[in-house]
């Protein structure tokens, strides 16, 4: 039996939302149980979901695998040009999306499997179980530990085909309370992409427990551009004098809420979204130092990328989407504009010598593309967390 049901004009948009959330998407499911559609027409926007009556063996199973949907497939794998006997660096494994695509496209390739998560790392090393041995090398580290952790598989400089970012949290450690990433469950404030693996590294409640409110309010306008962070900072301290020390995720919320007026905002789906997710994600990228360690990423890339190896990386806002352009155009990290770097030594009042000149201005990458490529709104629907990645793909000069 096959129902369709037609929604009209981009008001009710919401409704196909709401459908689409307990289905589990065609896209990856065995047992296909809905997919939308969007078309023009002369009355305007329609959303069609078509809803197959199956019997779904294993629903929980299914829903799984949609949480670990990778973002943008055909798109990042069209850029990355995977193909047999090529040596290719996945630098944010996760749940293993991203590598099956590419041995799906290129069989014969060897993928190179990094991840700081020790979860992901464990499922890594079951993947690899599953091709011939050595076709998937699983890799346990920071972006920042490639080097070495290359240099231990005996590869060398200018050796590797491609690399690509998935960067961000996962599905997987939003979807677990006791990772403490989480808004939508409560779960001890934590936040470390690591885990116990680093003894020593702070956690979130470390964070917002021990230092002061300036230095909180810096880090959530930075991190976070909330504009209330100082607001969120004074609020936080306050409630730490007052009550003691926050440990889990729901406490914090409530904590940040009181800044506002009223508790979620609109996404860009306009779907209710937390108000105090900006603060998290600030304290998050804090706590993993997720910004530097993306910049030592590119850079370790560019070091084992062969001269016209491919570079491909999937971002989730605004702060990692500028690095991963600055560095694919040749913009100074530093500069508070997209300044190239030639345009800093146009400068009459100074003379500078050829040599600084030529090592400054020097091209390392060439855009794939001058765009940077979005999911399509349908995507959005289908996946709402991947409504803000953005794509970007370079190839190494």
């Amino acid at each position: 039996m096959v129902l369709l049901r037609f929604v009209r004009n981009a008001g009710a948009l919401g409704i196909v939302n709401r459908v689409v959330s307990w289905q589990c998407l065609s896209r990856t499911a065995e047992n296909v149980c809905g997919k939308v559609v969007l078309m023009k027409s002369n009355k305007g926007l329609e959303a069609v979901t078509f809803l197959w009556a199956r019997h779904c063996t294993s629903r929980r199973k299914e829903e799984e695998r949609v949480l670990h949907l990778p973002a943008m497939v055909e798109e990042s794998m069209d850029m990355l040009r995977p193909q047999d006997h090529q040596m290719i660096v996945d630098m944010t494994f996760g749940a293993g999306g991203h590598t099956r695509e590419i041995l799906l496209r290129a069989p014969k390739a060897t993928v190179f499997a990094l991840d700081r998560d020790p979860l992901a790392h464990s499922l890594a090393q079951d993947l690899a179980k599953e091709y011939e041995p050595g076709q998937i090398i699983p890799l346990l580290g920071k972006f920042s530990d490639l080097p070495t952790l290359m240099s231990e598989q005996g590869v060398l400089k200018n050796e590797v085909d491609a690399v690509l970012f998935d960067v961000g949290v996962s599905s997987m450690q939003f979807d677990r309370p006791e990772r403490g990433f989480s808004l939508s469950k409560d779960g001890p404030l934590d936040m470390r992409m690591d885990g116990n693996r680093n003894t020593g590294q702070p956690t979130a409640a470390d964070v917002v427990n021990v230092l002061d409110e300036q230095e909180l309010s810096l880090i959530i306008k930075k991190y976070g551009e909330e504009r209330l962070a100082r607001h969120i900072a004074h609020a936080i301290v306050e409630s730490r004098y007052t009550f003691g020390k926050i440990t889990r995720t729901k406490q914090l919320a409530d904590i940040v809420s009181t800044a506002f007026q009223g508790s979620h905002k609109r996404d860009k789906l306009m779907r209710h979204s937390h108000v105090a997710t900006k603060t998290f994600q600030a304290l998050r990228i804090f706590v993993n130092d997720e910004l530097n360690e993306l910049n030592n990423g590119l850079e370790a890339a560019r070091y084992f990328l062969k001269a016209g190896g491919r570079c491909v990386a999937l971002t989730f806002h605004s702060l990692e989407d500028r690095i991963v352009k600055r560095h694919f155009h040749g913009i100074v990290m530093e500069s508070k504009f997209n300044m190239g770097a030639s345009a800093h030594y146009r400068n009459s009042l100074r003379v500078h010598s050829l040599q600084d000149v030529m090592t400054v201005t020097e091209k390392k990458w060439t855009p794939i593309s001058r765009k940077v490529a979005i999911p399509s709104y349908a995507d959005s629907l289908e996946n709402p967390r991947v409504r803000s990645t953005k794509l970007r793909g370079a190839i190494k000069l």
